[in-house]
């Protein structure tokens, strides 16, 4: 019985994923980690954090170039799926990307989005960068508009409108999701 509970608890820790409402003041007390322990965690150290507004390079940079450049490297995508994005007009679109990189999910969907947006040719000036803490905040002004509760979210727009959200996981996959957006009347 005690092992059945143990392992209750244990699978709601980990489905919460990215969804936390941990304020960021409450991470401030981290116990001493050996230096082993400190590079395996090194995406909760909060000074590693990429917040606000940001360009796609900051991305490539250390530490964060680990993780972006691997995800994007090894993202296989269905090239059909993305052929039919070719065929979708670009005009008016626009796309507002909220990440946290402290967010393993944010971590491995990014870079999925960004090989897929590079592929599909769309113009990086049409997509806004927006880095958020582990309490979904961002110091930027107006943020708490967008409504984000978990990240990444990637907010699609049609001539300044929401045409429609991926948000932490795609349904299908990012590329399905996107057309599936793009596509609906």
């Amino acid at each position: 019985m005690k092992n059945l509970i143990i392992v209750l608890i244990s699978i709601l820790l980990f489905s919460f994923g990215c969804k936390t409402n941990k304020p960021v003041a409450d991470s401030q007390a981290v116990p001493e980690q050996s230096s082993e322990t400190k590079v395996i965690n090194k995406w909760a150290d909060q000074t590693t954090w990429i917040l606000g507004y940001f360009e796609r390079n900051r991305l490539a940079t250390p530490p964060h170039s680990e993780w972006y450049l691997n995800g994007y490297d090894d993202y296989v995508f269905k090239s059909d799926i993305v052929n039919k994005l070719t065929d979708i007009s670009k005009e008016g679109l626009s796309i507002t990307l909220v990440m946290g990189s402290w967010c393993p999910d944010s971590r491995r969907e990014v870079p999925r989005f960004m090989k897929i947006i590079d592929v599909w040719q769309f113009p990086v000036d049409k997509i806004t960068f927006i880095g958020v803490d582990n309490s979904k905040q961002s110091p930027i002004g107006g943020f708490d508009k967008l409504e984000i509760e978990r990240v990444p979210t990637f907010i699609l727009y049609r001539n300044n409108i929401e045409a429609g959200r991926i948000i932490e996981n795609p349904l299908t996959s990012l590329e399905q999701d996107m057309v599936n957006i793009l596509t609906k009347e």
